[in-house]
């Protein structure tokens, strides 16, 4: 992959947010949250600086952006889509409402549309069994999602 130049303002702006956080290495998920906000990703350049200012491996950050789903290494689109694929929402269709995005949309899980603006992701609960499937686009919750409402859903962001 290829590394990207950040901004001095963009790096500028990373360090504040550490420094807000006294560069405590214990502070480091309060750091990727702010960093994320601030850059809609964590690319590696960004890992790395926080690493620094931080004083933790560079390993480390990367530990931790990988395993919380929460945390993205690559630019999520202006209206990312999650589909829900917990047990109760896998077993009400959630996997078929998560083809027809991919098949409306064109582009596979963990990627953005070319346009930039739909990216496709996948989580393991939402909390909101009771409403399976569920498709979540941004903050807003959509409950009860069957195939035929994707379209739906896709229109209210496209205009």
């Amino acid at each position: 992959m290829a590394k990207i130049k950040l901004a001095k303002s963009k790096v500028d702006k990373l360090v504040e947010i550490c420094k807000s956080f006294d560069n405590e290495g214990s502070e480091l998920i309060n750091v990727l949250h702010k960093a994320q906000q601030t850059f809609g990703y964590l690319p590696a350049e960004v890992q790395e600086i926080i690493a620094r200012e931080l004083n933790v491996s560079v390993a480390h950050v990367y530990g931790v952006v990988t395993f919380y789903s929460f945390f993205s290494m690559v630019p999520k689109g202006e209206f990312p889509i999650s589909i829900c694929m917990g047990t109760a929402c896998y077993v009400r269709g959630g996997e078929k409402v998560l083809e027809e995005f991919k098949r409306q949309l064109n582009v596979p899980v963990g990627e953005t549309t070319d346009d930039g603006k739909f990216s496709i992701s996948c989580l393991r609960c939402v909390g909101a069994c009771g409403l399976a499937p569920v498709v979540t686009v941004g903050e807003r919750v959509y409950g009860r999602v069957s195939v035929g409402d994707v379209a739906d859903i896709i229109k209210e962001y496209q205009q």
